[in-house]
């Protein structure tokens, strides 16, 4: 699997926090509803451990800068990011600020299996399954991976980001 996010943490990634506003911020959805949708995507994480199993995220600093809620769910939140960054068969990247992009990051995508791409929008998930979409999504992907960040300069980054939510006030 390949996920490329541009303006939010991929589902899988997500604290329960940061998944429950995922969920509700901006929407009309229920507190108890929001809370299930949670506990639903930290469970499906489990996937997450499964060594025969490889993942491969691919985020702007500009999602993982978005924070919908208190700088300290921030501070857990790039925890969790560099947590599952130390697993061996998942990478993790950040496409910083400070490099030029190789394309407009228009919206964010998951291929699975290299069969199907989803691309997450307000309305609902939308199914693309042609060679040539695909091709578009993974050499979108492989692009954007190339001015990424990953390990050691990855932990720098995050460790620069939780430094300016530290910086802010927490009466969000």
């Amino acid at each position: 699997m390949i996920c490329f996010q541009s303006a939010i943490i991929p589902a899988l990634l997500q604290t329960a926090e940061y998944a429950r506003l995922a969920v509700a911020v901006g929407r009309d959805v229920d507190e108890d509803d929001a809370a299930k949708a949670a506990a639903v995507r930290v469970e499906a994480q489990a996937v997450l451990f499964d060594p025969a199993r490889e993942f491969s995220f691919l985020l702007t600093e500009g999602a993982v800068r978005t924070w919908p809620g208190p700088p300290l769910l921030m501070s857990a939140q790039l925890d969790r990011l560099a947590q599952v960054a130390t697993l061996s068969h998942v990478s993790l990247g950040v496409v910083p600020w400070t490099v030029q992009v190789p394309a407009f990051p228009l919206h964010g995508f998951t291929v699975y299996d290299g069969s199907v791409s989803v691309v997450e929008s307000l309305t609902g998930d939308i199914m693309h399954s042609e060679a040539d979409e695909l091709a578009t999504h993974v050499e979108t992907f492989e692009a954007f991976a190339a001015v990424a960040v990953y390990g050691d300069e990855l932990r720098a980054l995050l460790g620069r980001i939780a430094d300016d939510f530290q910086r802010l006030p927490d009466h969000f």
